[in-house]
């Protein structure tokens, strides 16, 4: 059986008359990355400070790091790291004087402390401006200064709690080459977010949270399996060439006004043969085809009762 960093069974908490969390189950196996995905009040930030010790559960089993939390929340303290939504980086002194700050809340000696600090200053790239003052760092510097604080306790569980919320792209994408990089070292990273792509980009299991419940759970490929909605889109210019096609294609879906026809599809390179032999025998070309399948935006909506995401799902256009 594969050795889980996080076992919870049953986690409820509530204030006063809200329900956050209503028994909830994780199992997360070490030397991975999983994927709390919610939108926002699902109660995924609840769960982060339940599991990292900062507030009690109403109810639930809970082991981190192999130790009962309500029996020895200190041993989980020791074996966690915890990188919340907003910075704890201390703008008014130096990216390298935080490294020690935290070095010597570790209690560690002075110079372990300084070996510590700056072998993580030079891994996230920080040594030019480690003398600076942190206020005078963009974003995603704080953000890997963040994350190198939390590293010096050298943790084997990571909480990232949204941990690109505002980030441009390329810090972002620098941000996850961290991530994975700390669980090919053997860290386990417990992820919450709110995007979508970062999730299938990063987790190898995701629990979609929503009204305090967990309502899937799976790799990224299973949970798009759960969702139909596949389909392939054909337009054409010439009208003529869309009749044609709609008459030959009795399933398709029209869309008189854009010459457009929707087919049902899995995507599957059996079932794109099959259309375009179909068309080829027929003597139709469309001027355009697309596959679409579903992606985790379709789960998120899905599963959540939201409504559909103000960006179109990406297509690939054959």
């Amino acid at each position: 059986m594969t050795k889980l960093a996080i076992a919870a069974n049953g986690l409820r908490k509530s204030h006063g008359d809200k329900v956050v969390l209503d028994g909830v189950d994780l199992a997360v196996p070490a030397g991975t990355i999983f994927s709390l995905l919610g939108p926002n009040g699902a109660g995924k930030t609840t769960a982060v400070k339940i599991l990292s010790t900062l507030i009690g559960a109403d109810d639930g089993v809970i082991h981190v790091g192999g130790h009962d939390l309500a029996a020895d929340p200190q041993a989980v303290r020791a074996a966690i790291g915890v990188t919340g939504q907003f910075s704890a980086v201390d703008g008014l002194i130096t990216g390298e004087e935080n490294m020690l700050l935290m070095a010597d809340l570790h209690h560690l000696s002075r110079s372990e402390g300084r070996r510590t600090a700056a072998e993580l200053l030079e891994r996230f790239d920080l040594v030019e401006a480690a003398k600076k003052p942190a206020s005078t760092y963009s974003g995603g510097m704080k953000r890997r200064l963040d994350i190198a604080m939390t590293l010096v306790g050298n943790p084997r569980i990571i909480f990232l709690d949204e941990p690109t919320t505002g980030l441009d792209p390329r810090s972002r994408h620098t941000m996850w080459q961290i991530i994975r990089d700390l669980v090919t070292g053997g860290v386990t990273v417990f992820l919450t977010t709110q995007y979508l792509e970062e999730a299938d980009e990063l987790a190898d299991r995701i629990a979609v949270l929503d009204d305090g419940r967990i309502a899937a759970e799976g790799s990224a490929e299973e949970l798009k399996r759960l969702i139909p909605g596949g389909h392939v889109r054909l337009r054409f210019t010439d009208p003529a060439a869309y009749n044609s096609a709609a008459s030959a294609l009795r399933e398709a879906s029209r869309d008189d006004e854009s010459l457009a026809l929707q087919i049902p599809s899995g995507g599957s390179q059996r079932e794109l043969r099959s259309l375009l032999d179909l068309l080829d025998s027929a003597g139709i070309e469309a001027d355009e085809l697309t596959v679409h399948t579903p992606d985790l935006d379709d789960v998120f909506f899905a599963l959540t009762g939201g409504s559909a995401p103000p960006n179109q799902p990406k297509e690939a256009v054959r």
